[in-house]
């Protein structure tokens, strides 16, 4: 009998024993094409390069803690991220995972009000139907209601306003630019309800990825987005956790939309899946006013900038800017788009196909004509998740893709190093567990 505390206690589930590149194995010698890991294994389960640098990393020094040392693959990591990201962002802080990154940037930009005398700045707006983590700073600041739900008494108060959500939410008649200046100028109209100099803070996904499944916004929104928290002096905070480090094609994925924030997310393929690691990259306006001021921000964990760990990140990091992956990325994701088109682009219950790069999400409907989404007490997301596996197919169904409630996607974030006849085998292994279900 196993004593491990699991996901889902009433699952059994098989033994991971083995990776090669693409495919995970079980004990049984099964092999598993794995497309949804929550976009963790950008370089897939046996890059040599990455596997020896931990290696090497564990050998040199495993851990010190950055209370009183930093290490060099750390210095080595923030150079090169910083040397690659967008705009002014120039201090990198480093977690074990997404969750820890955002509660950080949360923490970071109430600290920063605090030492540029503006206490009265408290406020954080985020966007419904979206996911920044399970810590309880990261859950408020989140719209999945689903996850919410048991823990609501004990959040922080954080308001929502819409999600920029093309297929379910723009009406007829409307254009793509117009409804995304619209639902943008919500932010303003928040921040007018709360107070202009209440709110610090506005925090979104360039792509949603969990709830959603991988919505991208409509081109001209975080334009819009950051116009507005200029003009009212709210510090910018872009959850790339799932969509960033090269998964839709750049490697900081809000370069699409031509916008830096002051406050930026990464984890899942920052580390690969190689070593636990996530990352709060920041403006140098905002790491000067700690620095000239209290000197110490005041959060931490005994983990941050773990040796191994920012070593592991480092390697990775390296492979995918010196052979461009993003940019592999970003063409094999237009094969795989072409074939999910397909596939399904005419089938009667997938209402909508989307995405960016190898980041791709399928929307199910029982109603393709009106968009009309299945009753959930049918399960569907789930029902497919378990079909698709048994097939030898792992990718991430997911339901409540409209309100928490209902709705269902499957999101599909395959390795970077994926080839065309891997892409020809999701395809055909998703269409029968789709066939399966429905």
């Amino acid at each position: 009998m196993s004593h491990v505390f699991p996901r889902h206690t009433k699952s059994e589930l098989p033994v991971a024993a083995g990776g090669e590149g693409c495919y995970l194995i079980d004990s049984t010698g099964r092999r598993y094409l794995d497309c949804g890991d929550a976009a963790v294994s950008c370089l897939g389960h046996s890059n040599e390069t990455v596997v020896k640098a931990v290696q090497q990393q564990v050998e040199q020094i495993a851990f010190a803690h950055t209370g009183f040392m930093t290490s060099e693959p750390a210095e080595a990591l923030a150079e090169l991220l910083i040397e690659h990201a967008p705009g002014d962002l120039d201090r990198v802080y480093f977690v074990s995972g997404g969750s820890e990154a955002t509660e950080a940037a949360i923490k970071l930009a109430r600290q920063y009000y605090l030492e540029t005398g503006q206490p009265e700045r408290r406020h954080v707006i985020a966007r419904r139907q979206s996911y920044h983590g399970n810590t309880l700073g990261a859950l408020s600041a989140g719209g999945n209601e689903w996850r919410r739900a048991q823990f609501a008494p004990m959040l922080i108060e954080m308001t929502h306003i819409a999600p920029c959500y093309e297929y379910a939410e723009k009406p007829e008649g409307e254009s793509s630019y117009d409804y995304g200046q619209r639902v943008a100028n919500e932010l303003e109209a928040e921040i007018l309800r709360l107070g202009p100099n209440t709110v610090m803070a506005f925090m979104a996904e360039p792509v949603v990825g969990a709830t959603l499944g991988a919505v991208p916004a409509v081109e001209g929104y975080f334009k819009r987005i950051r116009e507005i928290c200029d003009q009212y002096g709210v510090l910018l905070i872009l959850d790339e956790v799932m969509c960033g480090m090269g998964r839709t094609g750049h490697l900081f994925a809000c370069d699409h939309d031509g916008v830096a924030p002051d406050i930026l997310c990464i984890a899942k393929g920052l580390g690969a899946g190689y070593q636990p690691i996530g990352a709060m990259l920041c403006s140098a306006r905002i790491y000067d006013a700690i620095q000239n001021g209290s000197g110490f921000f005041q959060h931490g964990h005994t983990y941050i900038g773990h040796p191994v760990a920012t070593a592991a990140a480092l390697a990775v990091v390296t492979e995918l800017t010196q052979n461009d992956l993003p940019l592999r990325a970003a063409l094999m994701g237009e094969k795989l788009q072409s074939a999910l088109t397909t596939a399904f682009g005419q089938h009667p219950h997938v209402g909508d196909i989307r995405g960016r790069g190898l980041f791709r999400g399928i929307e199910l409907v029982a109603n393709r004509e009106t968009k009309t989404p299945f009753d959930p007490a049918l399960g569907v997301a789930g029902k497919i998740k378990k079909a698709a596996f048994a097939e030898g197919l792992i990718c991430y169904p997911m339901s409540g893709t409209r309100d928490g409630q209902h709705g269902d996607h499957i999101l599909l974030a395959p390795p970077f190093i994926i080839e065309g006849k891997q892409i020809d085998e999701l395809v055909a292994k998703l269409d029968r567990a789709i066939s399966n279900v429905i």
